[in-house]
């Protein structure tokens, strides 16, 4: 099947196997409007690549760099025209190609490019990204290129949090990890004792203290109009990486040991503030004394879900001629035994991972790294030795630095280098707002989250059925209730007819629809607490539940982010669906 590619790829337009007017239908006029081609071809002579310095954006604003274009002396070599026209309506045609080239993937046994976005391991896009403009990419490495199993990795975390507690004097006995407690994307009160989750304005919308669950008037009295703001450090705590889980999860089980008053008197008077603090200080214990790091690396294969499939994706970018770098706050050690235990095994002719990347850089202190300079060293041997450095090479390992730094060394600046990681604020945030870096939020979360959202699609239609039907209903019983005001209050009601009507024929078309509403309520409350259990969050240009899901996209896949609809347009879409008549 290789072979089979290779020659497809070499001589794309070979006389036997296509007519004529294929090859017409293959020269669209518009391809060679351009003009920006470079010198390098791929293909042979059959295409070229629009070289940086010529490319130009397209009707999205993105650039057009890297995009393929057709040769013409090509072309000519066939006795084709350049500038042949398509035969018929561009639509048809575009159809017609497109079941074609679908018919030819299917021969070859590839994948349809449409399956990968109907399924938990797609891609997602909120902004437009040209794949083919990328000329760098970046990696994480913890939860990004390397995922841990989170119940054995932050199980731990938590073993050695509770040993450090126990060991200050806190009562810890027959408290267990329960990591279905947390999850990444709520927020910690550090002032209240509460994990909250937010919605996109920063309102509490459901909370828990401690380990309970507090109702919907709770909340609401608890908080009212008060704000989740961020930036004000002293009471809010963002749970956003899968490293959080194990502190967030000690924390919340404390607040009840709190509340149940078994916390010794003589640890001094905690408040939900200093509890949080000294659930910190345990777990903080327990990584710069090293010993989890060093269990781990004694026993990866006991904290590490390999993906085999991982390798291939980024061989396949680096093959496409994307730089490759490894950016990690780990340190040389881990971050060498991690990455050997991860991706030698399921690479191809005895390659190692370094030969994947261009540059890795460990102990980076992101987000600083992002944001200012710092000593630049050059690991130079296997024990993790280093040296200070002011100039970089292919396929250097180094430690410390700054963006800026690769930059400068790859001479490829801003959106012109894709970044992707799984921490919101630490990858996406900073490398996007100081240096408009492309970025990808990795977020294993989001296969069951797809997975929950297709087995609630059948309870969701059926809510939004309900919500219609009394939107319907609580008009109409509005309008009568305006009716019934203007007459009492001694004034003429909308119409003649509505001031004439019988008191007692207008109070009991009212009531039936107070009764109707009543009823759905009953019926929406519960499937609405049903779906209140899926959390949504996101916050990058595309986001995915895995590297390896660039496997079903190609290194040159234009994300197109989807058309966002105002609500005038969804409610002019329902009139005319339900109005039978359709808009041009």
């Amino acid at each position: 099947m290789a072979t089979a590619n290779l020659q497809f790829l070499q001589n794309p337009f070979p006389r036997p196997t296509f007519s004529s007017k294929y090859l017409v239908m293959r020269a669209p006029k518009m391809v060679f409007k351009c003009g920006c081609s470079s010198s390098s071809s791929v293909g042979g002579d059959a295409f070229s690549l629009t070289s940086s310095s010529k490319c130009d954006v397209d009707y999205l604003g993105e650039s057009t760099k890297g995009d393929l274009n057709i040769n013409l002396k090509h072309l000519e070599n066939f006795g084709l025209d350049g500038q042949a026209t398509l035969e018929g309506p561009i639509e048809q045609v575009a159809r017609l190609e497109a079941e074609e080239a679908g018919s030819l993937l299917r021969d070859l046994g590839i994948p349809s490019p449409s399956a990968a976005r109907l399924s938990p391991r797609g891609m997602f896009c909120t902004r437009t990204l040209n794949l083919r403009s990328i000329s760098a990419i970046g990696y994480d490495m913890d939860y990004t290129l390397i995922h841990y199993n989170v119940m054995a990795w932050e199980g731990r975390a938590y073993d050695y949090c509770m040993e450090n507690l126990k060991s200050m004097g806190f009562p810890v006995e027959g408290l267990a990890f329960d990591p279905d407690l947390v999850i990444r994307g709520l927020v910690i009160d550090k002032e209240k004792g509460n994990l909250v989750k937010a919605d996109r304005f920063g309102y509490v919308k459901r909370a828990l203290h401690g380990t309970k669950m507090l109702s919907t008037r709770a909340v609401s009295e608890m908080y009212g109009r008060e704000l989740v703001d961020l930036r004000k450090e002293s009471q809010w705590e963002f749970l956003n990486t899968l490293f959080s889980v194990s502190e967030a999860v000690a924390y919340m089980q404390m607040v009840d040991r709190l509340d149940d008053g078994v916390i010794p008197a003589d640890l001094g008077p905690l408040d939900y503030k200093g509890l949080y603090k000294a659930v910190g200080k345990a777990l903080f214990r327990a990584h710069v004394e090293g010993q989890l790091k060093s269990e781990i690396m004694s026993k990866p294969e006991l904290f590490v879900e390999p993906d085999p499939e991982l390798p291939l994706a980024l061989l396949d970018q680096k093959e496409a001629g994307k730089k490759l770098l490894l950016i990690t706050n780990s340190d040389y050690h881990y971050t060498d035994k991690m990455m050997q235990h991860s991706f030698n095994r399921f690479l191809p002719n005895d390659m190692g991972w370094r030969d994947l990347f261009d540059m890795v850089i460990v102990s980076a202190r992101k987000p600083e790294f992002f944001q200012m300079s710092h000593p630049l060293y050059e690991v130079v041997t296997g024990e993790g030795l280093m040296r200070p450095c002011f100039k970089t090479h292919t396929g250097g390992l180094y430690s410390g630095g700054s963006a800026q730094m690769v930059e400068n060394s790859l001479n490829i600046h801003g959106d012109e280098i894709l970044y992707v990681g799984d921490h919101i604020y630490t990858d996406v945030s900073q490398s996007k707002v100081h240096l408009r870096w492309r970025t990808a939020l990795i977020c294993r979360e989001l296969e069951e989250e797809y997975k929950a959202l297709i087995h609630s699609r059948g309870p969701r239609a059926t809510v939004v059925e309900l919500i219609n039907q009394k939107e319907v209903v609580g008009d109409l019983f509005n309008q009568l209730r305006l009716a019934l005001q203007r007459r009492t209050k001694g004034r003429p009601a909308q119409t003649l007819a509505a001031t004439n009507m019988d008191d007692r024929e207008l109070t009991e078309s009212m009531q039936k629809l107070l009764i109707v509403m009543q009823r759905l309520d009953e019926k929406i409350a519960p499937l609405l607490e049903a779906d209140g259990e899926l959390f949504n969050k996101r916050y990058a240009d595309i986001y995915t539940s895995r590297v390896s899901n660039f496997l079903n996209y190609t290194p040159f896949m234009y994300f197109r982010s989807q058309e966002q609809t105002l609500a005038h347009d969804t409610y002019s879409h329902y009139c005319s669906e339900h109005n039978g008549s359709s808009t041009n």
